[in-house]
């Protein structure tokens, strides 16, 4: 896909709704050949399996945090209790290692096999793939992250924030991602009004540079949620992607009004008196 421009309101929006946007902005993983202590695993091991990059990390921790790590990894092997796993997972949240974390939250699916569990698995794949810059182990991370969601939906058909999580996967890094598309339809025919259905077509939109589609999407979105004011940031971007500089402002203007994020408010209302001045 097209890489958008980035503008002032887009770094705007980076700034205020980052938390909000976390499972729903499509992610384009980095194209880097960077080292990193992840580059002496062995692509041969990898193919969706994560193990050899834990391993390289538990070698490069610290003597005290690699004792506790064996510690709390041995308990959790050894306890019955379907939650055991989570002291780990913490463990590699307190790392800031997201990837690995999610690795431990698919075991605690795994022991309780709800649908809700491996959708939650599946959501901390995805969100950690914006904090990988290997692109092996990203592969991986969408791997993981699709058959969780495959999984959720196979308990649970109506698992539809599963779903779209999962056609997002698919087109950001399938080999179809029309299959993704397919899968949006679908769930657009049962749940129209689906807030996060919306901002997922909005985004993808976006990226391709369908101006025109992204607006009517974050528009939809509006009608159904006016609560989510950050589309108003979106739209002014695109508006300004587009070169029309009374819709930009008006749409800064609505969300200026509508904000109670004092900070965010501020640099808005800036950038609309840089855009008047122009």
């Amino acid at each position: 896909m097209i890489k958008a421009r980035k503008t002032q309101i887009g770094l705007i929006i980076t700034a205020a709704v980052l938390l909000v946007l976390l499972f729903l902005v499509p992610k384009k993983p980095l194209n880097t050949t960077k080292a990193s202590d992840n580059s002496r695993v062995d692509v041969s091991k990898v193919k969706g399996n994560l193990e050899p990059f834990i391993d390289i990390a538990v070698k490069a921790l610290k003597p005290l945090e690699k004792s506790s790590y064996d510690l709390l990894l041995e308990k959790a092997k050894k306890s019955g209790n379907d939650t055991a796993f989570f002291t780990v997972v913490k463990f590699w949240d307190k790392q800031k290692k997201p990837d690995f974390a999610a690795y431990f939250t698919e075991k605690v699916a795994k022991k309780q096999n709800t649908a809700l569990a491996y959708n939650k698995a599946g959501d901390r794949y995805y969100y950690a793939i914006r904090f990988v810059k290997d692109n092996s182990e990203v592969s991986v991370l969408y791997q993981k992250a699709i058959e969780c969601y495959q999984k959720s939906i196979a308990i649970d058909k109506n698992q539809i924030d599963a779903k779209i999580q999962l056609a997002a996967c698919l087109v950001e890094h399938g080999d179809n991602p029309m299959n993704g598309i397919s899968l949006l339809r679908e769930v657009e025919q049962i749940d129209s009004n689906n807030v996060k259905l919306q901002l997922t077509f909005a985004f993808f939109s976006v990226k391709s540079q369908q101006w025109d589609k992204a607006i009517k999407r974050f528009e939809h979105v509006l009608r159904i949620d006016p609560a989510y004011i950050e589309a108003y940031l979106h739209l002014a971007d695109i508006y300004e992607q587009k070169g029309q500089k009374q819709k930009t402002i008006k749409m800064l203007e609505m969300y200026a009004e509508a904000t109670e994020d004092a900070m965010a408010k501020k640099e808005v209302l800036k950038y609309i008196n840089q855009l008047k001045n122009k």
